[in-house]
């Protein structure tokens, strides 16, 4: 059986007590910054800094060939955008980081704006410390579109033009729930992954709660089994659950007690394989239509 653990406490502060290089892969979701229940909001600047110390302490325990996933939206002052990617970049870059994708990743829900276009998107930004990595794409790897067409001339001629393990499943990560447009997820180059939302069956208490499809594909292909994987803005278990779906060993640092306790029972439920997550190749739920679903006024007769 893996090892999972759940450390509570300051993320900084626990990972002064964890050895060198001992991860193979961390990825998290820092918060952003927007007051949110788990966060004191400070100025941007601030805020940089404190996450540079942390990111400094995880380049000390990430081994040489590991790699770091960094989910993050933006941060919002005075009704402007500061896309935290872009700052985040900036510091992965003076430490010596390699940016090998930078991951859109779409939803269709969300807050709605008032002052300027609703957000519907965040960023995944996948870093390495070095040239030597893990890139397992087999394991990720989605169907062609089109898996019995051949080269029709060249030196090919008659042979597969795609691959037949499936095709790279690209940069662009769609959420949507564009109910015109959904398909079966793995028929599809774009990844379709609900956010979780209050009828996921993954819900827990926590407002911003990540997919573990999302974590998932990550471990998958940024690692192999018996690994160590690190999240140290862990939230309610969601990158330790995935780890122990996948075979991996993980940490999660949490400093809010009852987050914890929940990612210690989610957990427990992965280890026996009774925690109920969507898995990779489900389809995205559509509603039936019924009578209280708003009908388009654009497609009404005036």
């Amino acid at each position: 059986m893996v090892h999972s653990e759940i450390i509570s406490g300051n993320s900084w502060k626990k990972l002064k007590k964890i050895e060198d290089k001992k991860f193979n892969l961390i990825i998290t979701s820092p918060p952003y910054n927007i007051g949110k229940e788990y966060e004191t909001r400070k100025s941007l600047n601030d805020y940089l800094k404190e996450q540079t110390i942390l990111i400094k302490e995880l380049d000390r325990v990430l081994k040489d060939n590991g790699s770091i996933c960094w989910q993050v939206g933006n941060y919002i002052h005075n009704k402007e955008v500061f896309p935290l990617d872009i700052e985040f970049y900036q510091i992965f870059k003076k430490l010596g980081y390699k940016l090998r994708n930078r991951i859109i990743w779409h939803f269709g829900h969300g807050l709605h704006a008032k002052h300027r276009f609703s957000g519907r998107y965040e960023t995944l930004l996948w870093f390495t410390k070095s040239e030597d990595y893990t890139f397992n794409l087999d394991s990720v790897r989605v169907k062609q579109k089109y898996p019995g067409k051949l080269h029709y001339k060249g030196n090919n001629k008659g042979k597969p033009s795609g691959n037949p393990k499936g095709k790279n499943p690209s940069d662009f990560w769609d959420v949507s729930n564009d109910f015109n447009k959904i398909k079966e997820d793995w028929e599809n180059e774009i990844w379709k992954v609900p956010n979780v939302k209050s009828n996921h069956k993954e819900k827990t208490g926590h407002p911003c709660q990540f997919p573990i499809e999302i974590v998932q594909r990550c471990i998958l292909a940024l690692s192999n089994e018996g690994d160590w994987i690190l999240d140290p803005y862990v939230g309610v278990g969601t990158t330790n659950a995935a780890a122990v779906l996948t075979n991996r060993n993980s940490i999660g640092i949490e400093r809010d007690l009852n987050y914890a306790k929940i990612a210690k029972k989610r957990i427990q439920l992965a280890e026996n394989r009774e925690l109920e997550y969507r898995n990779i190749s489900t389809k995205i739920h559509v509603p039936k239509p019924t009578d209280k679903v708003v009908k388009d006024p654009w497609s009404q007769n005036v």
